[in-house]
């Protein structure tokens, strides 16, 4: 993952190869944005381009740029970058489109991206398909476009695949401070989190954001994700489009349970990074990791003035996941004080207008909303244009919310609409240290996706070939049985004295028929080894040799157990209510592999059907240990077969006070041709 970008990202010396609109362009945006360094036009034939003298070729430049912006044409490209690599040029932005972004148009697009790849060798690449980049650090950009970016001195970092995006972000109005906007286009050789990884070191970037169309070097996002937590950076993503993937066990209940980007969303989780999903969340968390960084729990406060405002906050951050505690006796103590007898206490708090232009009362009153137990307390006040209204007349909410935040913090002033936030308002915010955020709901996304969570480590991936197999349901528990999995005893139907042997009642069933209640190859609770024998022979073909089973005795619920592999994210475990009706319930949760008994036992303790796992209404509890058990000893047993694995299902696991028994399972493969 490591490449060096220093140049790139940093140049002293530019490149410009084509004269036509776009390379004018990029010459005219890096001396507008005042690019302190050398500019270099090549053309072949036009003496200037853009006002400066133009050269020939990449040969005849006075030095090897730091950095180039290729805006030719996809075949012309491959010439240029495999030039400026042997001239040792320190990296370079393909503008030019129709390499494997146009795979399915183009059926030369993949070996035009081999052949840059080739030509670029060492040097460092965006795109190809991309704008390129705006460093507002440094005042070094590579743009071929307008943008609305100012210079800063620190600010946050956006990385996305989409160049349109890009242009729409950098002219945001929400008071964002954007340090760094790169574009990455098809990632032909840069990931983004080679990108991240480099702006990791600079210590002026105060968050990173990434829009994600698809992932690429798992192993990558990894390294970076605990480079960012050790360093305390937030990371937040927001992921579009859907991964096919996630859904091509269509064998499978856990096909249909998957949901679109399941795996993306449980990836996201397994390195620690929040989500968000639309770009007005996505600047407004960027904005609170700006200001407050990562916040330490999901624990927040509120204030307003307005019980309508307050009841809108609770709703709001149910819905994200925030928790309002309770006050303290501390807290209500002060804040009867202040506000006196005719205001209910409670968080979120409704403070009437008692107060309102008493800078000192609010400030105290908002003070008091600060506690340790709380991530990050915010106030609702919405401040109108000032060129229509009397500024005066919020300058005390303004004051009151810098005096909180000094008092103990992190505050976060909050508009419950987004164009309720002046710019001079939330300049002086920013300023003290207070996050100016734009609209209640996308206020309460970024807290949810700032919270901190520490990474996992030893993401589970593996390799698929185009050949599969399907194993029978036996084949399946015999492979679980030898890593330890707790299976009932079996017998062929070619083994009378076998099944004679087994403790009655059984199951009898046909071996390679998935869904076995559907196609009536499935008989439950036979008594003895003559009624097995005659339930045989009324099963429908199968394909296998079908068998009977020891058939698990007090059930207390039934859960759905699967590990399913998503070549773009790793191999996720599905965790749910299982059985007949496992659509029906749509009841799951999904970690990505390896996961820890802590969270295992938490997911469990997320299901719908979690208080039937405890013991509901005064019925036996299942065994919850032997439940963490078997999902254990099932991720082992895929941690040693990621070579060709699809996905193994367990439905139903039969949960009882004293056990977890597989009653049936379903094990798909891959191999090489």
């Amino acid at each position: 993952m490591s490449v060096d970008l220093q140049r790139l990202l940093k140049p002293k010396s530019l490149a410009v190869i084509g004269g036509g609109a776009w390379g004018e362009a990029v010459v005219k945006q890096a001396q507008a944005f005042g690019f302190a360094g050398q500019i270099w036009p090549i053309h072949p034939v036009k003496p200037e381009v853009a006002g400066l003298p133009a050269y020939q070729g990449v040969p005849d430049l006075p030095a090897a740029p730091d950095a180039a912006f290729i805006g030719i044409n996809r075949d012309a490209t491959i010439g240029a970058a495999e030039r400026l690599s042997k001239t040792e040029a320190g990296g370079a932005v393909c503008f030019a489109s129709g390499f494997a972004e146009a795979q399915a148009e183009d059926g030369l697009a993949g070996d035009a991206q081999t052949r840059l790849l080739h030509a670029a060798g060492d040097m460092p690449i965006l795109g190809p398909n991309c704008y390129g980049f705006i460093n507002a650090l440094d005042g070094a950009i590579i743009w071929p476009d307008q943008h609305g970016l100012s210079r800063v001195d620190r600010g946050v970092a956006i990385l996305t695949q989409s160049s349109n995006i890009a242009i729409n972000l950098t002219f945001q109005a929400r008071n964002l401070p954007i340090a760094m906007m790169i574009t990455c286009g098809n990632m032909a050789q840069v990931s983004q989190a080679a990108i991240m990884d480099a702006l990791l070191d600079d210590d002026r970037i105060t968050a990173i954001g990434v829009h994600v169309e698809g992932f690429t070097d798992l192993t990558g996002w990894e390294a970076v994700a605990h480079k960012a937590h050790a360093r305390d950076i937030p990371i937040v993503a927001i992921k579009a489009g859907r991964s096919e993937a996630a859904r091509a066990a269509t064998q499978s209940h856990t096909a249909s349970l998957a949901g679109e980007d399941t795996s993306a969303d449980a990836l996201l989780s397994f390195l620690g990074i929040g989500r968000v999903n639309a770009l007005p969340e996505f600047l407004e968390a960027l904005k609170l990791g700006h200001v407050c960084g990562r916040l330490d729990s999901k624990h927040v406060a509120s204030i307003s003035c307005s019980g309508g405002e307050a009841s809108l906050a609770a709703d709001l951050g149910q819905a994200y996941g925030l928790t309002f505690p309770a006050l303290t006796a501390a807290q209500t103590a002060t804040l009867r004080d202040v506000l006196g007898p005719k205001v209910a206490l409670a968080n979120p708090l409704d403070y009437h207008t008692y107060i309102w232009r008493d800078t000192t009362a609010m400030t105290a009153a908002w003070s008091a909303m600060v506690d340790p137990a709380v991530a990050l307390t915010m106030t609702v006040v919405d401040v109108p244009d000032l060129a229509r209204a009397d500024p005066k007349d919020w300058d005390c909410a303004v004051d009151a919310a810098i005096g909180a935040q000094e008092k103990g913090g992190p505050v976060a002033m909050v508009s419950s609409l987004p164009e309720t936030m002046p710019t001079a308002v939330a300049e002086r915010l920013l300023a003290h240290n207070v996050a100016p955020l734009q609209g209640l709901a996308e206020a309460m996304a970024a807290a949810a996706a700032l919270t901190r969570q520490a990474p996992c480590e030893g993401l589970l991936t593996g390799t698929t070939y185009d050949q599969h197999i399907d194993h029978g349901e036996r084949a399946a528990k015999e492979m679980l049985r030898s890593h330890g999995l707790n299976v009932p005893r079996n017998a062929l139907e070619t083994d009378p004295d076998q099944i004679a042997a087994l403790n009655f009642p059984v199951v009898v069933k046909a071996d390679r028929i998935a869904h076995k209640t559907e196609a009536n190859a499935v008989i439950l609770n036979v008594r003895t080894a003559d009624d097995a024998t005659a339930a045989l022979a009324t099963l429908p073909p199968s394909g296998g040799h079908n068998f009977v089973e020891e058939m698990a005795q007090g059930g207390i619920v039934e859960l759905l157990i699967a590990a399913t592999h998503d070549p773009a994210h790793g191999i996720m475990l599905t965790i749910g209510a299982g059985g007949t009706l496992a659509e029906l319930w749509q009841d799951t949760q999904h970690l990505m592999l390896p996961a820890t008994h802590e969270q295992i036992d938490a997911a469990l303790g997320k299901l719908r059907i979690a208080p039937l796992i405890d013991g509901y209404r005064g019925k036996p509890a299942a065994d919850r240990a032997a439940i963490i058990d078997q999902i254990l000893k099932l991720q082992a047993c895929v941690a040693m077969q990621t070579d060709g694995f699809v996905e193994i299902e367990i439905n139903p696991l039969i949960c009882t006070p004293t056990e977890a028994v597989i009653a049936d399972a379903l094990w798909r493969q891959t191999y090489p041709e």
